[in-house]
């Protein structure tokens, strides 16, 4: 039931006891010998019981009704003070339409994204001093055995995989109509090596670059998609506006778009990636979407740890994600930072 009419019942309520206690004082004053005397006796030519029924209820209604209008305006400025909270936004209180009622909610509010804004702050600090103490103790024989490892299974596996899937498509060119069942097998086959071959290529995206390692993100994301353009068929566009960031949200963007990009060369099976990186209203937002078969969103957040992985690693630089994607149609993830502070020179 919602506030409105609730106050409506509540009016309706105080009508009829007004009724009845107009009905008794009236009584009292003009006694009458049985109450069918009521409906004779006559006010305005309308039964005196009539009139004063249709004049409460009427009254206590119109009351309900303003009454809920006035509860339903408060309770809808409290919600959208709630709303730009949820989105890192501080809220817009006008203190000459809030009513005193609520105005200890509009300094909570106030308040609260003080705090809010505070521990994002704190955590992008924290953040960007992490990423440098963790780039800092990198020993470098672990990044020589990934680079080691990733070259390998290009020079051997990936090579063999790309063989296979030239020779397979040669194959089903010279087969015959009347070989039909044949060639349908030999499809799958192609099918699962061209498969096999994203798979590699995503594990290699894990493989390198490990990190953005001196460059700027926007370096790094048009870094990576161009070397990503060069060994998928894949349409792939992207959209990077220049601005400086602290290090540690450059470096957790980065991984998230990482984590992105492979799971849509591993399960997406799409055909066409955008990438966008820009800066709104001290905000940034970094957006991948997809065309690929889409997924659901909630039975993947219980057993998936890379989406996990990217939800904790938006919200340890104070910001938020979300995933939208729908089947058949594709998967739009986008994060949104907000930027409370001035960042410090890069690459230093």
């Amino acid at each position: 039931m919602t506030t409105a009419m609730r106050q409506i019942l509540w009016g309706l309520t105080l009508g009829i006891i007004l009724f009845i206690a107009m009905t008794l004082s009236f009584v009292l004053v003009f006694p009458v010998a049985k109450l069918s005397d009521l409906w004779n006796r006559e006010l305005m030519d309308i039964p005196f019981i009539i009139f004063t029924f249709s004049i409460s209820v009427v009254l206590g209604v119109a009351f309900g009704m303003a009454s809920g209008t006035y509860w339903r305006k408060q309770f809808s400025m409290v919600d959208n003070w709630l709303f730009q909270l949820e989105e890192g936004q501080e809220p817009e209180i006008d203190h000459n339409q809030a009513y005193s009622e609520i105005t200890s909610i509009a300094k909570r509010a106030r308040k609260l994204h003080k705090q809010i804004s505070e521990k994002a702050m704190l955590s992008q600090r924290l953040a960007t001093e992490k990423a440098e103490e963790q780039e800092s103790r990198i020993q470098e024989i672990i990044s020589q055995e990934r680079n080691r490892l990733a070259r390998e299974l290009h020079d051997s596996v990936s090579q063999q995989l790309f063989a296979a899937s030239m020779l397979m498509s040669a194959i089903n060119e010279t087969k015959g109509p009347s070989e039909e069942r044949e060639a349908k097998q030999l499809k799958m086959v192609e099918e699962m090596i061209h498969q096999s071959q994203l798979e590699m290529r995503a594990l290699l995206l894990h493989l390198r670059p490990v990190a953005l390692k001196g460059k700027s993100l926007q370096e790094g994301i048009e870094e990576l998609l161009i070397e990503l353009r060069q060994k998928v068929t894949m349409n792939i566009k992207w959209k990077v506006e220049p601005f400086p960031l602290d290090k540690g949200v450059e470096d957790h963007l980065f991984r998230i778009l990482q984590e992105s990009v492979s799971n849509t060369l591993r399960h997406g099976k799409a055909e066409e990636l955008e990438v966008l990186l820009i800066k709104r209203d001290d905000k940034v937002i970094m957006r991948v979407v997809d065309d690929g078969i889409g997924f659901n969103v909630e039975e993947a957040k219980a057993g998936s740890y890379g989406l996990q992985n990217m939800h904790e690693r938006a919200g340890e630089i104070g910001g938020t994600l979300k995933i939208v994607s729908v089947q058949n149609k594709g998967t739009r993830l986008e994060v949104k930072v907000p930027i409370l502070m001035v960042a410090g020179e890069k690459n230093d």
